[in-house]
C-alpha cells in the first residue's frame, strides 16, 4: 500500500447566525485534506484558523508530491520528512497547519486500515469525554450573551466559553484596552448570573492582552469562578504567562495555535499553565499531539482541546490518560455539520467517541465541491 494521491481544497463556508435575537452572517474558512493509496483508501484531514489558500497550495505544490509512494501506515517517518521539507530552520504558521492536516488524514487512513477508531489507536484511556461549549462571541451584546449561555445551559451544557479582549491590543489607538476589559468584565459577570453557580465557565482572549492588562481582567473576574483562562497574553507569552499564573492563581491554558513541541517544553518547564492545548488540526496532528500530551503527563499537567475542531480532538483527548475537555465551538461545528456525514452528538455533557475506523466521520464530497466553487468575497472568518 502507498500513498499515490495528495490533494487539498480550500473552503470558505458560509454562516447563517440566527438565534437570541442576533441575525447574522459570516463565514469561515478550513482547508480539507484527502489522502488516497494505491488500493482505493482515502483519509481525511483538516485545517483552520489560516489562510486556508496558502495551505491549499503548500499541500498540492509542495508537501503532497513530496510523500507520494510512501507507506501512508509510516505517520512518524512521514512527519519528519515533511517537517525537513517545510520547516527545516524551525518554521511554523503555514507548514504546520499543511503537516498537521495530512498527518490527521494519515491517521483517518490508518485507522481504517486497522479497523480501529484513531482514539484507540493513541491508547483508548477514555471512552467518553467531557464537552465544553464555546458560544459567547463578541457579536453578541451583553443581552444577547446572556441569553445564548441559558440556551446552551438548557441544551444540556454545563461548561461554557466565552471570548474576551476582542482584538483589544490591535485596536488600543482607538479605545484604551483599560475601556475593553472593563466591558469585558460586565460581560463575564452577565452570563454568571444567567446561568448561576454550578456551571463552569471558561474565558478565552486569543491572544490579545499584555500581562498588565491581563492581570487587572482576571482581578475582575475572580469573584465569577473561572475554571481557566485561554490564551490570555500576546504570543503566548512564556515567562509572562508563568508571572500571570503566580500573580493571580488563576488557572491558565494556551497552545492550540502552537506549531512545534519546543514551545510547550518551555511553557511547561516555566511552570506557565494548568492545561496545555495542542490542537491536532493546526498543532503537527496527531503524531506530534500524542508527544506533546506525552511530555506533558511528566509534568503532571492535563491536556484540553482549545482551538475548535472538537470531532477531530475528540480522539485525542480520549486516546491518552492525561486528555480532558473536548471543545464544542458553535461556529466550527456549524461548518463541520456542512462538510461532513455521520458527525457525533454530545449528550449530557459528554461524546462517547466513535468506534467506527479512523475518525469516525466522513466528508461530504459533494457539499465541499459545491462550497469550494463559492466566491470568496463572502468573508474570510479564522475561527
Amino acid at each position: 500500500m502507498k500513498i499515490a494521491r495528495v490533494t487539498a481544497t480550500p473552503l470558505n463556508v458560509p454562516l447563517h447566525i440566527k438565534l437570541v435575537g442576533l441575525d447574522r452572517r459570516t463565514s469561515l474558512a478550513a482547508c480539507h485534506v484527502e489522502v488516497e493509496t494505491s488500493d482505493g483508501l482515502i483519509g481525511h484531514g483538516l485545517t483552520s484558523i489560516t489562510e486556508e489558500d496558502v495551505v491549499a497550495q503548500i499541500v498540492n505544490g509542495v508537501a503532497g508530491p513530496a510523500i507520494l509512494g510512501d507507506d501512508p501506515l509510516a505517520h512518524e517517518g512521514i512527519w519528519d520528512k515533511l517537517y525537513w521539507t517545510l520547516m527545516p530552520r524551525g518554521q511554523t504558521g503555514y507548514a504546520a497547519h499543511a503537516l498537521a492536516a495530512i498527518d490527521v488524514a494519515l491517521w483517518d487512513l490508518k485507522g481504517k486500515a486497522l479497523h480501529q477508531p484513531v482514539w484507540r489507536l493513541l491508547g483508548g484511556a477514555h471512552p467518553r469525554v467531557p464537552v465544553y461549549a464555546t458560544f459567547g462571541f463578541g457579536f453578541f451584546d451583553r443581552e444577547q450573551l446572556a441569553a445564548a449561555a441559558k440556551l446552551w445551559v438548557s441544551q444540556g451544557f454545563t461548561r461554557l466559553k466565552m471570548t474576551v479582549a476582542g482584538d483589544a491590543l490591535r485596536h488600543r489607538d482607538e479605545r484604551p484596552v483599560m475601556d475593553a476589559i472593563r466591558e469585558d468584565a460586565a460581560r463575564v459577570r452577565a452570563v454568571r448570573e444567567a446561568v448561576g453557580p454550578d456551571v463552569e465557565l471558561f474565558i478565552d482572549a486569543n491572544c490579545n492582552l499584555d500581562l498588565y492588562h491581563a492581570t487587572k481582567l482576571v482581578e475582575m473576574v475572580k469573584p465569577c469562578g473561572i475554571s481557566f483562562f485561554e490564551e490570555p497574553l500576546t504570543q503566548n507569552d512564556v515567562p509572562g504567562m508563568a508571572q500571570l499564573r503566580r500573580a493571580t492563581g488563576m488557572a491558565l491554558a494556551c497552545g492550540q495555535n502552537e506549531g512545534l513541541a519546543f514551545r510547550f517544553r518551555d511553557l511547561l518547564r516555566a511552570e506557565a499553565v494548568d492545561y496545555v492545548q495542542p490542537n491536532v488540526c493546526i498543532t503537527g496532528g496527531f503524531t506530534q499531539c500524542a508527544k506533546i500530551a506525552g511530555m506533558a503527563q511528566a509534568f503532571n499537567v492535563s491536556i484540553a482541546n482549545g482551538g475548535a475542531w472538537g470531532f477531530h480532538n475528540m480522539h485525542l483527548q480520549a486516546g491518552v490518560a492525561n486528555g480532558t475537555l473536548v471543545e464544542h465551538h458553535y461556529l466550527a461545528v456549524e461548518l463541520c455539520r456542512q462538510i461532513y456525514k455521520g458527525l457525533p452528538q454530545p449528550m449530557d455533557g459528554y461524546f462517547v467517541v466513535p468506534e467506527a475506523p479512523g475518525l469516525g466521520f466522513e466528508p461530504d464530497r459533494d457539499a465541499i465541491r459545491e462550497i469550494a466553487k463559492l466566491p470568496l468575497s463572502q468573508g474570510r472568518g479564522k475561527g
